[in-house]
């Protein structure tokens, strides 16, 4: 009996650390983060958003998003999240209803990794967060005309 106790709490405590507590920092491969891939549908600057992540392919993901005000296009933006020198970035351009870039031609939005762990994908400047596997929330770091820093929630659905 004693022994069936040990290798019980050895099993549970290796599933535990596989799988990660939901503050415990995990290692940054796209494979720890696959749970962003997928149609997400939700609301933000007073209209519609849309963003799709594909599966980890190829050392990256990548996304389309765009916001939809009064049955039209305002923006788009296309995302990659790849691996870089053992760590993640997200990366994106932005681009105007008629696909005019905002960025320069050469120039991204980059966001470098700070940190994962089963619930959070924390790049500097925006995150995600799990909330089911049907759910999510996304904060994204945007300034304002008056300079300061402001804090933009998308809560998505699948």
């Amino acid at each position: 009996m004693k022994y069936v106790i040990i290798i019980l709490a050895l099993i549970s405590f290796r599933g535990l650390a596989q799988n990660g507590t939901p503050n415990e920092s995990m290692a940054p491969t796209l494979e720890n983060i696959k749970w962003i891939a997928g149609n997400w549908k939700g609301e933000a600057f007073g209209g519609q958003t849309e963003e799709n992540w594909s599966e980890p392919s190829g050392g990256s993901m990548m996304a389309c998003f765009k916001l939809i005000n009064e049955g039209k296009v305002s923006f788009y933006e296309i995302e990659i999240i790849r691996e870089i020198e053992n760590s993640l970035v997200l990366q994106l351009k932005h681009f105007d209803n008629d696909l005019r870039g905002w960025e320069t031609k050469n120039e991204t939005v980059d966001f470098p990794l700070k940190k994962i762990t089963a619930t959070q994908v924390i790049f500097e400047g925006m995150s995600f967060e799990r909330v089911s596997d049907n759910e999510m929330n996304v904060y994204v770091d945007i300034k304002n005309e008056t300079g300061d820093i402001e804090i933009v929630k998308f809560n998505y659905k699948k």
